[in-house]
């Protein structure tokens, strides 16, 4: 067996065992305490409470699956185990990436975004047991006018960051990819028009699993009419994509 069969296996064994590890401690605490204070709630109680968050966050799951999984490979467990994707996990994979200078898809893509995942998520861990040691402590710090202004804007910092490189790049790993951007053209102005006439507030979950093959249909007739192209770095010769 080859060491990337070896690797792929396991990666895939821990990563499911993992899940299932999850699953059973989310679902396995609530039931044991509700066992052991004999406070079961009937399924109507549980089903008009959730039925609306569970309508609403379903799609979005679904298609930060599909969206995630191919960015993010076998790290995707991890990922979606310790959640925090869109505003921590996922910045972390990709700038990793882009520092190492290898491509989405790729075995050394793999592994570095699995490595920046893990690291990130030990990294999370530690500052939250150091945030509960210090909450009280540092409460009139953190309540401070300018801190709780500066928080305001480390999300729109990091997401900046990350935005303005995919859009000045031109770079995935070793490929050089011209007019990357049209892509999202279509789906742009399909969801701009659809949004004035049908509002998707709370529907955004849909409209991204909708989009994702749109995308993908856009960049392949663009590719294949020439207007994106994909070469090799430092080669003029255009690579095609399987």
């Amino acid at each position: 067996m080859k060491i990337e069969d070896k690797y792929s296996d396991s990666i895939n064994r821990l990563g499911q065992m993992g899940i299932l590890g999850a699953i059973a401690f989310m679902l396995g605490i609530p039931t044991i305490i509700c066992a052991v204070y004999d406070i079961f709630p009937n399924f109507i109680t549980v089903a008009k409470s959730s039925i609306g968050m569970f309508a609403l966050f379903t799609p979005i799951l679904v298609s930060e699956v599909f969206s995630y999984t191919p960015m993010l490979g076998s790290a995707s467990y991890i990922t979606f185990i310790t959640g925090n994707i869109m505003n921590l996990k996922l910045p972390c994979a990709l700038n990793s990436m882009n520092i190492a200078g290898v491509a989405q898809g790729t075995e050394e893509g793999d592994a570095v975004a699995t490595i920046a995942v893990a690291v990130s998520s030990i990294l999370t861990t530690l500052i939250i047991i150091l945030g509960l040691i210090l909450l009280v402590p540092l409460q009139p710090v953190l309540q401070m006018p300018a801190v709780q202004t500066a928080t305001t804007y480390i999300l729109p910092a990091l997401f900046g960051g990350l935005a303005l490189s995919m859009v000045a790049g031109d770079t995935g790993g070793d490929y050089v990819i011209k007019g990357k951007l049209l892509a999202g053209v279509l789906p742009f102005i399909i969801i701009f028009v659809l949004n004035m006439f049908i509002p998707i507030r709370g529907l955004e979950g849909v409209a991204i699993l909708v989009m994702i093959p749109v995308t993908l249909f856009s960049a392949k007739f663009l590719y294949n009419k020439g207007i994106i192209t994909v070469t090799l770095k430092n080669d003029s010769t255009e690579e095609p994509i399987s």
